[in-house]
């Protein structure tokens, strides 16, 4: 039932204001509330497009007939500011009855780490920076780390669901070669190299500290440059495969965010 031009009439003139909420399958749905888009069997191309997809509720609205709607925008539209400014195309109304109410997306924290000044073990920082600019899942939230494994350790025990762990992987695959590694944890480590950043050591440090996410990930490419730090001079570019993988990255850093950020309806498991 959506409708991608406003049926509701000049609110303004008829001040007819909504309900704060209503309820839907038990949960109470207001002006905030994430849902998924479930519209009823035989609607127009907007229900096809839209159906399945997570939407914010904008406002609820009453019309001439005193029917209830709520108004929404689609979560990751790019125009989704423009549908809050009710700008037809980007705010869609739909019945209490087509909607599944959601509870929150899961936190996840996107860790770009490496040294930016050994060549390819930058590959994790260079990546958060590309993810500044990318639209990503809600729930997600890109922070550069470096070498600062103890901050990491830290940051790893407040509360997020997950985590994705940006890091150069040297595994033996060919230069630019990406990987999604689940680590596992050995009980008896727990030691961390102030001066480096090994992802499983500073999982164990969290462990330690407090806590871990229930689940993380590590996204990794495979580097041509391996370097110590003992060199006589340092390398602060990426070489050209590793550079070459950013974009595939990206995207695959979208795909698990998909996945880590998949919200859950209410009172689900």
């Amino acid at each position: 039932m959506t409708h991608p031009v406003d049926p509701l009439g000049d609110w303004a003139a008829l001040e007819r204001p909504g309900p704060e909420a209503v309820m839907v399958d038990g949960v109470e749905v207001r002006r905030g509330s994430r849902v998924r888009l479930r519209p009823r069997a035989g609607g127009d191309v907007w229900d096809l497009a839209l159906a399945g997809r997570v939407a914010i509720v904008d406002a609820l609205e009453t019309t001439v007939e005193d029917e209830v709607l709520l108004a929404v925008v689609v979560e990751d539209d790019p125009g989704r500011d423009l549908g809050e400014l009710r700008q037809p195309g980007h705010r869609f109304f739909f019945a209490p009855a087509e909607v599944e109410p959601l509870g929150p997306p899961a936190r996840v924290l996107v860790a770009g780490i490496g040294n930016v000044f050994l060549g390819d073990d930058g590959f994790g920082v260079a990546l958060a920076a590309a993810l500044a600019d990318a639209p990503l899942a809600a729930g997600a939230v890109v922070q550069d780390f470096g070498i600062r494994g103890m901050d990491l350790a830290y940051a790893l025990g407040e509360g997020w669901d997950a985590a994705l762990l940006l890091d150069a992987a040297p595994r033996g695959g060919a230069p630019g070669t990406l990987y999604v590694i689940e680590p596992e944890l050995d009980p008896g480590v727990v030691a961390l190299d102030t001066h480096g950043m090994d992802p499983v050591k500073v999982l164990a440090t969290a462990r330690a500290l407090g806590g871990t996410p229930a689940r993380t990930l590590v996204l990794g490419c495979e580097p041509l440059t391996r370097m110590t730090g003992d060199e006589d001079e340092l390398v602060g570019e990426l070489s050209d495969p590793v550079r070459a993988a950013l974009p595939a990255a990206i995207e695959l850093v979208r795909e698990l965010l998909d996945e880590l950020t998949r919200p859950r309806p209410k009172g689900g498991p």
